[in-house]
């Protein structure tokens, strides 16, 4: 069982930065691989990020490429997605999720069997 926490979020104007903190509960952690995906109002949750269990491959949605950035430490059981030249069209709820190291990077919220609370951030222009 891996019970998430998260923290950070809040209101940014256009073109700032934010960064989200993921924090698990539980030895095993570093074993498992970590999504972040995001909600918006209306729509379904869509895939963000994802991070391998030992940090050696990260993924991402073209929507983020290049401004997103997820990095983990597994020291302190914690993933982080730090957004860069954030734009209104990334205003959601933003979800951090688990799943046990696979064979292919999981993008379908199907596939994490473990979910944080999810936190909100706003994007003003």
């Amino acid at each position: 069982q891996v019970e998430l926490v998260q923290s950070g979020g809040g209101l940014v104007q256009a073109g700032g930065s934010l960064r989200l903190s993921c924090a698990a509960s539980g030895r095993t952690f570093s074993n498992y691989d970590v999504g972040w995906f995001r909600q918006a109002p209306g729509s379904e949750r869509e895939f963000q990020a994802a991070i391998g269990w030992s940090g050696g491959w990260t993924y991402y949605a073209d929507s983020v490429k290049g401004r997103f950035s997820i990095s983990r430490d597994n020291r302190k059981n914690t993933v982080y997605l730090q957004m860069n030249s954030l734009k209104p069209e990334d205003t959601a709820v933003y979800y951090c999720a688990a799943v046990w190291q696979g064979r292919r990077v999981p993008q379908e919220s199907g596939e994490y069997p473990y979910w944080g609370q999810g936190t909100q951030v706003t994007v003003s222009s």
